[in-house]
């Protein structure tokens, strides 16, 4: 069921109605090399994949864009309903296939294909639905694009980017989970909100788990460049570190209200990481708080884990992971945040 964004240019009798229309131009130079296709294809054409597509079409970022999903009819309704909004968006050619071959030669591969929670049903029980799924998955992503970066965004995002990492054969570094980054701009954004700032000048991460056992970097946050603990405590301002605990609350919650209010996130996610497409694609070497192989850092042992960290994204993936000054607390908190992930995931048997 593959399908091109544009339609057959043939007209009567074989003429190519392209040619037809353009006269040709002899002794035209060819096309400039250092002009680079990029290509992405994304997997799952649910609420999350189509957010995270529509976001990469509208910021310009690829040539050519992928999708795949194994209901084609709903797979199908996505690519002409972005299709028809040619006019409106910058060049792109976009594909649609249940078939993987569709994604060949993707310099970024995005998974958001997950199996859903059952009422009752346990996390381990989930998961091992989910691992199931991505061993149809990232095969064959890696069979058509051997020398692309895996991006995982399905849920639980730390383990899965395990599961893909060890699925896919690829170097750690070409193998990177959403994490935290949404987290951290829903974490900048209440900072900025309770200082009546903009978030842009709120430097602040959220680290670890994806989840419940996610990590507040308190003693880092900056605003302006000033290092926001210090100020207040330089200027003898009274502050509650209750008030900063309830900050970081609303921020591990913030993903279930918006599901029970409109029923799943979409567009946060889907800003979140068409962000980290862009440092990727565009080698911008930003620093992002995303899940990468942390074993070895601040202290994390015990097994192979895969939790978010500041990373530095570039063309290679994971450029490199920054060594941010932590408190004696706050480390402990990242390394039990590791354990909670390695519990769950030494029970899948991979």
């Amino acid at each position: 069921m593959q399908k091109s964004s544009s339609a057959s240019s043939l007209g009567p009798g074989g003429l190519d109605l392209s040619q037809a229309f353009f006269k040709s131009i002899h002794n035209s130079a060819p096309p400039s090399p250092t002009k680079r296709h990029i290509k992405v294809s994304v997997v799952g054409a649910g609420n999350v994949g189509m957010a995270i597509a529509q976001t990469i079409l509208t910021q310009d970022l690829v040539d050519e864009l992928a999708l795949v999903d194994a209901n084609p009819d709903k797979l199908r309704g996505e690519m002409l309903d972005l299709q028809h909004a040619a006019a409106f968006l910058p060049r792109t050619k976009i594909h649609a296939s249940v078939d993987y071959s569709v994604t060949v030669g993707s310099d970024l591969c995005i998974v958001t294909a997950g199996a859903r929670q059952i009422a009752g049903e346990s996390r381990l029980n989930l998961l091992q639905r989910n691992l199931a799924l991505f061993k149809d998955i990232i095969p064959p992503l890696v069979k058509y694009s051997p020398d692309s970066i895996l991006m995982i965004v399905s849920n639980p995002v730390d383990v899965l980017t395990y599961v893909a990492w060890k699925l896919s054969g690829f170097p750690s570094n070409r193998v990177i989970g959403s994490g935290t980054n949404l987290d951290s701009s829903r974490f900048r954004f209440l900072i900025a909100d309770h200082l009546d700032v903009n978030a842009q000048d709120v430097q602040a991460f959220i680290v670890g788990e994806h989840g419940d056992s996610s990590v507040a970097l308190w003693s880092s946050i900056s605003v302006g460049g000033v290092p926001i603990l210090s100020f207040l405590e330089k200027q003898q301002i009274a502050y509650e570190k209750e008030t900063l605990e309830n900050i970081h609350k609303e921020v591990v919650g913030s993903a279930y209200e918006v599901i029970s209010l409109k029923g799943y996130t979409s567009w946060a996610i889907g800003y979140s990481a068409a962000n980290l497409a862009r440092s990727i694609l565009r080698d911008q070497r930003k620093i992002h708080p995303v899940s990468v192989l942390a074993k070895g850092f601040y202290g994390i042992t015990g097994g192979d884990v895969f939790l978010s960290l500041p990373a530095q994204l570039g063309r290679g993936g994971v450029l490199g992971v920054t060594n941010i000054h932590l408190t004696e607390v706050e480390a402990q908190r990242l390394r039990d945040s590791a354990k909670t992930i390695l519990e769950v995931q030494t029970q899948l048997g991979i």
